[in-house]
This record gives C-alpha cells, sequence and structure tokens, in this order.
C-alpha cells in the first residue's frame, strides 16, 4: 500500500475521491461473494472495520507528531470540536504533500498537510466540516459497508459466519482501507454533506464563505477538482446559502 493516498478529496467536491473508480454494488451483486456465502453487516460490524481501518491507515502513513506545527495548527483549528453533534472525533495529520482528506464512521478524521499548506485555517474547517456532514448524515458508513463487500476480505469474512474483522490479513485490511479511502460519495451525498458544511460553519461562527473559496482554489489547481466537474456550481451554491441567509 502506498504511504499515502493519491486519490483525491474525500469530501469537498468529492472532498475525497480523486482519480480511484467509485465502487458499484450492483456489479458486487454478480462478481462478489459466492453462492450461499451471504455477507451480512451490522452497524457494529461497520464500526469495527472503521476502527482497524483508521489503525491500518495510521500505520501506513507518517502521522505528524504533537510537535509538528501541522499538528498543532490542525489543534487550534479543531478546538472545541472532539465531540461534536453527537460524535466522538479524533483528528490527525498526515505528513504528505497529497491534498486528501476524510472521515470514517467512527469519528476517526484524517487531514493531510499537502492540503493544510494551501488553505486557511478557514478553509480546512470547511473541509472538516463536510467530512463531518459525511458521518453524520450516514454516508461513510454505506461507504465503508460497499468497502467490506468489496474488498479481498469478504469471502473470509463470509466464511467466518459473520463480519470478524479480526480474521482478515494485514493485505486484505489494507484493501478494505484503500477502498474506503478512494470510493465516491454520490452527487446527492456530495450535496448533502457540503450543506452540512455550510451550516457547521455557521453554528461555529467560522467564515462560510471559505468553504466556497476552497472549492474554487482546488478547482483551479486541477487534477483533484478537476476530476469531479461542477466545482465552481457547488461554490455557487454555497454563495446562495450565504446571500440567503445574509437577507433574514
Amino acid at each position: 500500500m502506498r504511504k499515502s493516498s493519491s486519490a483525491a478529496l474525500l469530501a469537498i467536491a468529492c472532498l475525497a475521491a480523486g482519480t480511484a473508480s467509485a465502487l458499484d454494488l450492483k456489479q458486487l451483486s454478480s462478481t462478489g461473494l459466492k453462492a450461499g456465502q451471504a455477507l451480512t453487516l451490522s452497524d457494529q460490524d461497520v464500526a469495527k472495520a472503521a476502527d482497524q481501518s483508521c489503525v491500518y491507515m495510521d500505520k501506513e502513513n507518517k502521522v505528524a507528531p504533537a510537535s509538528s506545527p501541522y499538528a498543532q495548527r490542525l489543534a487550534r483549528i479543531t478546538e472545541g470540536l472532539a465531540n461534536e453533534d453527537g460524535l466522538s472525533l479524533s483528528f490527525k495529520v498526515y505528513l504528505t504533500e497529497d491534498v486528501n482528506a476524510w472521515a470514517m464512521a467512527n469519528g476517526c478524521v484524517r487531514v493531510y498537510s499537502g492540503l493544510m499548506d494551501m488553505a486557511s485555517d478557514d478553509e480546512v474547517r470547511g473541509v472538516i466540516g463536510h467530512e463531518i456532514g459525511h458521518v453524520k448524515l450516514g454516508h461513510s458508513k454505506s461507504r465503508m459497508r460497499t468497502a467490506m463487500l468489496a474488498s479481498a476480505g469478504r469471502d473470509t469474512l463470509a466464511a467466518s459466519g459473520n463480519a470478524n474483522i479480526a480474521q482478515l490479513t494485514q493485505g486484505q485490511l489494507g484493501e478494505l482501507a484503500e477502498g474506503f479511502v478512494n470510493a465516491q460519495f454520490s452527487q446527492k451525498e456530495e450535496s448533502a454533506a457540503d450543506e452540512y458544511g455550510y451550516r457547521f460553519m455557521k453554528r461555529h461562527s467560522y467564515d462560510p464563505a471559505a468553504l466556497a473559496s476552497m472549492f474554487r482554489k482546488l478547482s483551479s489547481q486541477g487534477g483533484l477538482m478537476s476530476s469531479h466537474p461542477g466545482s465552481e456550481a457547488r461554490a455557487g451554491r454555497i454563495d446562495a446559502m450565504i446571500k440567503k441567509d445574509g437577507k433574514r
């Protein structure tokens, strides 16, 4: 597995997905589990998978130590957000030039230093708010479930009689974690997370325009946002929300 994923941002306009192909559940019905090996995944199974996947990703990437300026900056940016909207969140920085960020259903939030280098504090908060939206709205849980069904470990999980994540090899766990980080959200999910991110910024008295400026900034860089058409339109929707709220 690569030390850091070059697939683009999970949330901010995928604020995650870059060049990776989206996982297709319809394809899984014909190419996935063997007949008679139905794999049922409870919320507890998915939570355990998120726990193990986050641990795996932390081992495979260079995590900024507490003494790092990146870690210290993220601590300032996320002050007061450890328990946000009923979620228990943990924040870390991966030291890599990649522009990326993601959040898992267990509240594991990871921001890449490459993104922090190009973003203001409020723009980073906009990304984080969007990612929290994917968790709060259930999108991250669904995405982990999809990754579990698509990963190399699906037959191992099915054969065990339940989704016992502890039985996966490191290679299978790596494929599961990578599958989650690289998968795409739907446009409907992205739009919902955009709106959640905007309300998150308003709720904490951060500048909501920073969410729109981050869309535009990433789009102008090419690669990350250029693979996700419509970033300018999404920024425009944030602008429209700001204008509408300003008239109230």
